[in-house]
């Protein structure tokens, strides 16, 4: 019997107003192209507020912290591996209102949007599933 692995991963949902930040995955990274929540990985041993807020500060320049989970979710990997993603959409507050300053490695543009604008973006099912 194959043993399934489990990816845990962590989002924000930063709010201004009635728009959220989305970022778009540049060329050659897993999911060029798609929209998403700023978020990632959780590092062995990290909590996943941890995470989301690290995450952040990474993608965007942005300082924030985690007021509350919005979200959860769990699916299989997108990619066919025998893996499992779990994870955790986070309301956060910016500490002030920054500029958004891209990580160019991950990410080629961004946008403020209502869920509605933002529901017309190509996303992965998870994240039209939170809209």
């Amino acid at each position: 019997m194959t043993e399934i692995a489990q990816k845990h991963l962590a989002y924000c949902w930063i709010a201004r107003g009635d728009r959220v930040l989305f970022l778009r995955r540049g060329p050659g990274v897993f999911l060029a192209g798609r929209w998403e929540l700023p978020g990632g990985t959780v590092e062995p041993g990290e909590a996943f507020e941890a995470t989301a807020v690290r995450e952040v500060a990474e993608e965007t320049g942005l300082r924030v912290r985690v007021t509350d989970e919005l979200a959860r979710d769990s699916w299989p990997d997108v990619a066919g591996r025998a893996m499992e993603i779990h994870a955790c959409v986070y309301r956060v507050e910016e500490d002030g209102t920054g500029e958004v300053v891209l990580n160019p490695e991950e990410h080629d543009d961004f946008a403020w949007l209502t869920p509605h604008e933002a529901g017309r973006l190509e996303m992965a099912e998870h994240f039209r599933r939170l809209l």
